[in-house]
């Protein structure tokens, strides 16, 4: 077996059904721990993205957090993954995609908790926070923790190369070169230079940045799709009726909304699992990173304000790419030329195009350049994060944001199957000490959780304004000096 296979095997192996467990039952043992707190308050968490609150000890402000986490996590897994798992799995994958992601709500408010909780002051005034100094300062084995920590750290670092970097920038080139012959060597430059200038002025640029084209783009798409869904509104029951049967028959055919696609409940579940996690990544410690540069009062409030990071990734914007195949009649079509299923960005374009003819290939061109392009700000951040844990020099700092930007057009030209199993499986490996972190450190995450609820959600939830630093400040009034 050569190196590719070697790699890909390992690759297999990392994202396979026994780490698929780990994310889905970490999920699961956090939501019945926290009591399904982070149910019961998504309405809640989902006002705090949008209110304003004083300025409290951070970098950017939480709605900016959250959008640099976002810009990270929504995307080519929200275009691409979904038509894939949809093929692979069926179209009961949707179904699942939805069940992970209702239980990696939990995860991903947890690990944000920790990371604010945990976070620390650079030298140059920053925050620098994430699951590698929960590892380190949290985890009571001090020996056991130092090591998680530089493992994840590493991790990280090989993970931004790969994962949020070359294979978003290939995405792009690629699908614009496909679709209008731009030449991939003119389309990695714009990128380059495009990254360079957000990236050369840290998180705050970022933030910025993510903060503006974030909510275009997720409007851009969410518009577009739920045309696509009403003009097709006929067959949308159908579609639903169909994604719920076979994410729960032990053999079934996809009838008349899946053409021929053949698939059982425990592909649609592998399928729907993998995707979605690899989508929303809770679970991995990657949003977590960019958690800790908030200005937010609390550890719990920001874990809240993140949590819906999961909540608008998979179950709205997955959620409507996936209608929108469902409701088209393209899932299950053969490709002429290959005569196999005709899969990925080419099965959203087929989707799209069913309403908006030949410019469902703009559509989908353009959302998955923005949606990549986003991707590659928000993973530049927590590969930075890591390193700087690693090695806290800012000369090294600043030569990676310039490196990782030129990066990107390599990622952008060419085309290497080694870098991407390679930088898949750091991905992968990521969530392992993540997990074990939450899972070591639940209790703290229980006592913020259940103290916040107390303290703050049932007040703010009749209207009160609670500012968590002066409630701290009368609970543990200073001594008087005589």
């Amino acid at each position: 077996m050569d190196v590719s296979g070697i790699l890909a095997a390992v690759n297999n192996f990392v994202w396979g059904p026994v780490m698929l467990a780990l994310l889905v039952g970490t999920g699961i043992f956090l939501t019945i721990r926290l009591k399904f707190l982070p149910w019961r308050n998504l309405g809640y968490a989902l006002r705090m993205v949008f209110q304003r609150r004083s300025q409290n000890e951070g970098d950017i402000s939480p709605f900016q957090s959250l959008m640099t986490a976002l810009s990270a996590t929504v995307g080519t897994g929200n275009i691409v993954g979904v038509a894939t798992a949809m093929v692979l799995g069926g179209p009961g994958a949707i179904v699942w995609m939805w069940i992970s992601a209702a239980f990696g709500l939990s995860t991903k408010y947890g690990e944000s908790v920790l990371a604010v909780k945990y976070r620390k002051t650079n030298s140059v005034g920053e925050q620098a926070g994430g699951p590698m100094y929960a590892m380190r300062y949290g985890i009571p084995n001090k020996v056991i923790g130092r090591i998680m920590a530089a493992l994840f750290a590493f991790f990280v670092v090989c993970s931004s190369f790969g994962i949020g970097n070359m294979t978003q920038a290939n995405s792009i080139s690629a699908a614009l070169n496909h679709s209008y012959g731009i030449a991939t060597w003119l389309v990695g430059g714009i990128i380059a230079i495009c990254a360079v200038a957000i990236l050369i002025r840290g998180i705050h640029s970022i933030g910025v940045v993510s903060s503006i084209v974030v909510p275009f783009m997720a409007v851009f798409y969410f518009v577009t799709a739920l045309i696509v869904i009403v003009v097709n509104f006929d067959a949308v029951p159908a579609g639903v009726m169909e994604m719920i049967r076979m994410a729960f028959s032990p053999e079934a055919a996809a009838g008349g909304v899946g053409g021929s696609i053949v698939a059982t409940w425990l592909s649609a579940m592998r399928w729907g699992v993998a995707r979605g996690v690899f989508s929303n990544e809770a679970g991995l410690g990657s949003a977590p990173i960019a958690a800790a540069a908030a200005r937010t009062d609390h550890a719990s409030r920001q874990g809240y304000v993140n949590m819906t990071g999961t909540f608008f990734d998979t179950m709205i914007i997955c959620m409507l790419t996936g209608l929108v195949i469902a409701s088209s009649g393209m899932l299950g079509t053969v490709d002429p030329n290959t005569g196999k299923l005709v899969s990925g960005a080419q099965l959203t374009i087929l989707a799209f195009s069913t309403v908006f003819g030949e410019y469902g290939k703009l559509i989908v061109s353009v959302a998955l350049s923005l949606f990549a392009f986003s991707t590659i700000l928000g993973w530049e951040y927590y590969g930075e994060k890591a390193l700087e844990y690693l090695v806290s020099k800012r000369a090294i700092i600043m030569a990676y944001r310039v490196l990782f930007s030129l990066v990107t057009f390599v990622g952008a030209t060419t085309t290497m199957e080694i870098v991407w199993n390679f930088s898949d499986t750091m991905n992968g490996l990521m969530a392992i000490p993540n997990l074990i972190c939450l899972l070591w450190l639940n209790k703290d995450i229980a006592q913020e959780c259940f103290q916040y609820q107390k303290d703050v959600v049932v007040r703010e939830k009749n209207g009160e304004y609670v500012d968590c630093q002066q409630l701290k400040a009368e609970e543990n009034p200073a001594p008087s000096v005589h």
